[in-house]
């Protein structure tokens, strides 16, 4: 599947990650240069311990404890004051674990609402937002549950909502349906996909292959080093 972006959105340049280690350093990243086209769909594939997580973090700016450059949408996130960074993941990134995490004393519609609680929207555009993303993604019905009441997709579902509720530029997904049966799974990626199509940049770590395939390209990272780049 061929993709070709009209802008560069994510840019990294010599990008390594260490952690002390018996006196050392473990190296988890090391030399990695990547760019994200803006409304791409990317895989990022490799066996465990690879740094796909690693990496996935630093591009979801939960980490900056990093050597290298790390642009986003033109602007240095190395150079970034805390605040700052916190501000750009909450306006531009939305993130999508493997387990979830969904509040559990929160109901679904509650769930949906936490991320614009982070933002200077009235209530009513609030509210609005979380009824049509409850009617885009099949969940009116569980509005009032939670998530100890759904199955593991409809938790997944939830959390895919979540985390397009703030319209962000960029999804982050970790082994988004690694806890699914293979059925959810597959709906799973095709809301990817959907999104994808509507112009949201998609990156997500997999083992699975056929998962990976759905991207444009993948690139499969091996002991840190980034070993392969090519079509999906």
């Amino acid at each position: 599947m061929s993709f070709v972006s009209p802008r560069t959105l994510l840019r990294l340049r010599g990008l390594e990650k260490s952690v002390p280690h018996q006196g050392g350093r473990l190296w988890l990243l090391r030399q990695i240069d990547l760019d994200v086209g803006e409304g791409e769909f990317l895989s990022i594939v490799g066996p465990s311990g690879s740094g796909k997580t690693t990496l996935l973090n630093i591009l979801g700016l939960f980490d900056s404890e990093f050597r290298g450059e790390y642009e986003f949408a033109g602007r240095p996130v190395g150079a970034m004051k805390s605040a700052q960074r916190q501000k750009l993941a909450r306006d531009f990134i939305g993130y999508v674990f493997q387990q979830y995490h969904l509040l559990e004393d929160l109901t679904v519609a509650e769930n949906l609402e936490v991320p614009l609680s982070y933002r200077e929207l009235p209530r009513s555009e609030r509210k609005a937002r979380v009824a049509d993303m409850l009617d885009r993604f099949g969940i009116v019905g569980k509005k009032g549950l939670y998530p100890s009441q759904l199955s593991g997709g409809q938790q997944q579902l939830v959390a895919v909502a979540r985390a397009v509720i703030g319209r962000p530029a960029v999804i982050l997904a970790d082994e988004p349906t690694g806890a699914l049966h293979s059925s959810q799974g597959e709906m799973i990626m095709d809301l990817f996909a959907e999104l994808n199509a509507e112009g949201i940049t998609v990156i997500q770590v997999t083992h699975n292959e056929v998962n990976a395939r759905r991207g444009h390209r993948s690139i499969e990272l091996f002991d840190g080093w980034m070993e392969a780049v090519g079509a999906a």
